[in-house]
């Protein structure tokens, strides 16, 4: 198959193609430059690969959760491109992802990501490693405060994502001795939009653009000026 993969949910944006089991992706971490970025980045490696856009099977999008405007930006894009050319799209969800920049365990250790949502506040998810050595869900995403992030109690775990940094590493302190490895300047990318797309794409998951819905987790975007006087003292 041949999907093309779109991220820009966080500081970093990414746009991968997927063609006949090989990937090829644009990665830069860029902020506010999204938007120039991810349409030449599209037409050159479909340039590359010698790919047209008709031959695309389905265009696969990191929905979230992350920052507000990345994330609505990913999916208005998406949504275009797939309706002008007459595709289905590919939800992924962006903790998937950056679960899978998680470096593989030989004991079979969970995976948490964390993804700073700001506020006070961390996206997570939980994930395992299945048998194609990608990721399955342990359940919903959430979010918390990093200092209380509610977790499964599954031993010890993996960290990946921004959100280990967040409250000066309040969450590498709440989970303590079982935290077993953490990569907190990790960052999604649209390579593993991509692969997980391409297992979603098997399932029969892919679906029509105009039900293609963002997860941002949370509906407030913004503290006011009163909880950001609270928040600083």
């Amino acid at each position: 198959m041949k999907l093309l993969a779109i991220d820009t949910s966080t500081e970093a944006c990414s746009v991968a193609l997927s063609a006949n089991g090989e990937i090829s992706e644009r990665y830069e971490i860029a902020p506010r430059r999204h938007t120039e970025l991810v349409l030449p980045w599209a037409d050159e490696l479909l340039a590359d690969a010698g790919v047209a856009k008709a031959q695309l099977d389905a265009i696969a999008v990191a929905r979230g959760p992350g920052a507000f405007t990345g994330v609505r930006l990913a999916v208005a894009i998406v949504q275009g491109m797939a309706l002008a050319l007459d595709l289905p799209v590919i939800p992924v969800s962006t903790l998937a992802a950056l679960a899978l920049r998680a470096p593989e365990s030989d004991n079979g250790t969970c995976i948490l990501a964390a993804i700073d949502a700001r506020m006070g506040e961390v996206y997570l998810g939980a994930f395992e490693r299945d048998e194609a050595m990608l990721v399955r869900p342990l359940g919903e995403e959430w979010m918390a405060a990093p200092a209380s992030p509610n977790m499964p109690e599954r031993g010890s775990w993996i960290g990946v994502g921004s959100g280990f940094a967040a409250a000066d590493g309040a969450l590498k302190h709440a989970l303590d001795e079982s935290l077993e490895h953490c990569d907190d300047a990790a960052l999604p990318h649209a390579a593993d939009v991509a692969r997980l797309a391409a297992l979603a794409w098997a399932r029969g998951e892919a679906t029509a653009p105009d039900l293609l819905e963002p997860a941002y987790l949370r509906n407030k975007v913004a503290l006011t000026l009163a909880e950001q006087q609270k928040a600083r003292g």
